[in-house]
């Protein structure tokens, strides 16, 4: 049998560095909630099965926002934990309990925040990682050069930039090795769900992204995924 495909956005966070009472994933951006078009690329994907969403108990701004036109992919679970990681494996946890996924089917885990994922990035992501053994994420290759800081913001030292790449997402694995990966001890603090596969001796494979599927966590970021957004819909437009 096929492996399936399913989506996981974790989405039970607050965003403090947006400096607003509202969840980061509620922010508007191009008249819609941020969590809207991270939702929307994968619900409109062909290959995906289910995109499950992850909220906080009691989230209930959610309500507030028609989500009509993705019923037929789209599954809420208000069984947020209380870091990023936590979300994720109860997520998983209450899929297997309410869904078809399978051991052996695969689970992109997807950023609220990073609501430029293309289709033509999504489509390569599917491609080049269906047939792996481990799995992997979407990164681009560091192009600055990296400074350690130290004492009063003077810098301590250059780092070589060589061989390190920036983690986006969306990170795909199989759902029964990602659920193991996440019930290790120290998985719960991990930022990636990469680095909880990594702990197993593993090696996800990086496949390579742009820097336009941004992820949003200042103000400013805002603006430049409007423009991003309107270019890709200008784009798909003119296909």
């Amino acid at each position: 049998m096929m492996s399936k495909f399913f989506a996981l956005i974790p989405a039970a966070g607050s965003g403090s560095r947006m400096g607003n009472k509202l969840p980061k994933q509620y922010l508007s951006l191009a008249g819609k909630p941020l969590i809207y078009h991270s939702v929307r690329t994968l619900c409109h994907s062909s290959e995906i099965t289910g995109v499950f969403v992850v909220l906080a108990p009691g989230d209930n701004e959610w309500l507030k926002y028609d989500w009509s036109e993705f019923y037929s992919k789209l599954v809420v679970f208000d069984c947020g934990g209380a870091t990023r990681a936590m979300s994720i494996l109860n997520g998983l946890k209450v899929a297997s309990e309410s869904s078809s996924i399978g051991d052996g089917d695969w689970v992109l885990v997807h950023d609220a925040a990073r609501p430029c994922l293309s289709e033509s990035l999504l489509n390569k992501l599917l491609n080049e990682l269906a047939d792996d053994e481990v799995g992997g994420l979407l990164a681009v290759p560091l192009a600055d050069t990296l400074k350690r800081g130290g004492t009063d913001n003077r810098v301590e030292k250059t780092e070589s930039r060589k061989d390190l790449w920036q983690a986006q997402t969306p990170q795909m694995f199989r759902f029964r090795l990602l659920v193991d990966a996440l019930y290790r001890p120290g998985s719960i603090t991990m930022t990636d769900d990469a680095s909880a596969v990594e702990a197993l001796g593993l090696h996800p494979k990086l496949v390579l992204s742009d820097v336009c599927n941004l992820k949003i966590t200042y103000p400013q970021d805002l603006i430049l995924a409007e423009l991003i957004l309107r270019a890709q819909q200008e784009e798909s437009y003119g296909e």
